[in-house]
């Protein structure tokens, strides 16, 4: 038995020899030049973004300061390097450097047709020229910082949070044929995205007893598409900046994605400035209300079970009220639910507050609308788990490089807004991803997590193989059916631009 590892060195550098085992010296390990990767859903994710056009809509409003003359590495490639690497699980930017001659990602990510992306210049020419117009291979990991830092302007990263609603509905209206749907739900939550460092803007956050910052979230329960976000500082309050974040995302969402919608929030958002413009807005709410003493005094007298024998399935009733907390402008709708749990002595209880009458969505009707949080929070938790956002950019002034002392120092970029712009992409990676989990769970009729995507999907052993005019991705059969599927949901999408 032979492991054979492949090193994808470029042509003229010395072959590398046999690596013995001791546990069994019948296997050994080799280096060859044949083309392994273990990154074969590059392509993949490259398909889901040609039909989303959505590299094309950004390209054509980021400003890139560069010289012309200068760049080797079109915009539009560092983007997908960037939303491809994120996808396949490679945080740090350094990993950038371990992928720069991966057969699968050069081809997924170049702009360039045919098998021209895998084509490597002789060692000299190399050396000679270190800015070539054709690149060998994919940008490095400082290339992609420089790109980091130009994303993180105010006109770009306004592009990239446009990117996640945009995308968002391309993917939905290619699957109504062009339209709208006629209503959506917009859950709105805040997330904790841990750091490890002094970047600025974090915070150490007693509630989650770690340095974090606290990003506004918004995503959609019926589509799972995460639509906006906001990075904020660690300590910032749930609530806080809710307002200026929701408002102007309706307006979006209203007009690219559905003719209504509504908004779904724990109980960390009903302050009365929030409420009082969706009210004036006459946009529909529910959310969750913390106990306190007043409301425990309200719900005491429905704590009670009726008369006889509890029955073996649990049970629920709901209860009318209106309430005006202290900071409120006027008393507003409050439906108690109370909860009889199977072998539990006392009653659970908790209050949702609506802008809905009780002719609109009576209180089982609302419950149920409450409760699918429960989809957008599981959405959310992919995010945290599976896309996982490095946020570690902070100003690192250089005092040597390559050995040598440095002359002429460059100032350090906006740190905080890097990090924004980095949450962006790790949002977008998220939707791209979502899509082709969509069309295969659509195809096979399964649900499928965006973790289990990632391992039987997208990262799966495979090998590239050139012939004069093509080259042939081989993967596993294990594999196969599942790309067969995904592809042909891809291939049914015909996004409508408007």
């Amino acid at each position: 038995m032979q492991v054979r590892a492949d090193m994808s060195k470029a042509s003229g550098e010395e072959e590398l020899g046999l690596f013995p085992l001791s546990f069994n010296s019948s296997i050994v390990v080799e280096a060859r030049e044949e083309r392994l990767t273990s990154e074969p859903g590059s392509a993949l994710l490259r398909e889901a973004l040609e039909r989303l056009g959505i590299i094309e809509w950004m390209t054509a409003r980021l400003d890139d300061p560069r010289e012309p003359d200068l760049i080797t590495h079109p915009l539009s490639e560092l983007l997908r390097t960037e939303l491809l690497r994120m996808a396949l699980g490679w945080r740090d930017q350094d990993d950038a450097d371990a992928l720069r001659d991966d057969g699968a990602m050069r081809l997924a990510v170049s702009d360039r047709r045919g098998i021209s992306p895998l084509r490597t210049r002789p060692k000299e020419e190399r050396e000679r020229d270190r800015n070539p117009e054709v690149p060998d291979g994919l940008a490095s990991q400082p290339t992609l910082s420089r790109l980091a830092r130009t994303l993180s302007d105010d006109r770009n990263l306004k592009v990239l949070r446009a990117s996640l609603l945009e995308s968002a509905a391309r993917r939905i209206r290619a699957e109504r044929g062009g339209h709208r749907k006629r209503a959506v739900t917009i859950d709105v939550d805040s997330l904790p995205i841990e750091v490890h460092g002094h970047q600025p803007g974090s915070e150490y956050n007693g509630h989650y007893h770690a340095r974090i910052y606290h990003p506004l979230l918004a995503t959609l329960a019926e589509t799972g598409d995460v639509v906006d976000a906001r990075l904020r500082e660690g300590n910032a309050h749930t609530a806080a900046g809710a307002l200026g974040f929701i408002l102007p995302l309706l307006d979006e969402v209203e007009s690219k994605l559905c003719v209504k919608a509504a908004v779904r929030m724990d109980a960390g958002f009903p302050e009365e400035t929030l409420l009082a413009g969706l009210e004036v807005r006459g946009t529909p709410y529910v959310a969750r209300l913390r106990n306190n003493a007043v409301l425990d005094r309200m719900a005491a007298p429905y704590l009670c079970r009726p008369p006889g024998r509890p029955p073996t399935k649990p049970r629920e009733w709901f209860y009318e009220a209106t309430y005006q907390a202290e900071p409120w402008s006027k008393p507003r709708r409050v439906v108690l639910v109370v909860q009889e749990r199977t072998d539990e002595l006392f009653l659970h209880h908790f209050w949702l507050l609506t802008s809905w009458t009780s002719e609109q969505k009576p209180g089982a009707a609302l419950c149920d609308e409450y409760r699918q949080r429960g989809t957008a929070e599981g959405h959310m938790g992919e995010v945290m788990n599976v896309l996982r956002p490095a946020l570690s950019s902070s100003p690192r002034p250089k005092s040597h490089y390559q050995g040598a002392e440095i002359h002429r120092q460059y100032p350090s970029g906006d740190s905080f807004a890097i990090n924004a712009a980095l949450l962006m992409l790790n949002l977008l990676a998220y939707n791209v991803m979502h899509m082709v989990r969509v069309t295969i769970e659509d195809k096979t009729g399964t649900g499928w997590s965006l973790m289990r995507l990632r391992e039987r999907v997208l990262r799966v052993a495979a090998r590239v193989l050139l012939h004069a005019r093509r080259a042939i991705l081989v993967i596993g059969a294990s594999a196969a059916g599942l790309w067969r599927s995904a592809l042909a949901g891809l291939a049914e999408i015909r996004v409508s631009v408007t």
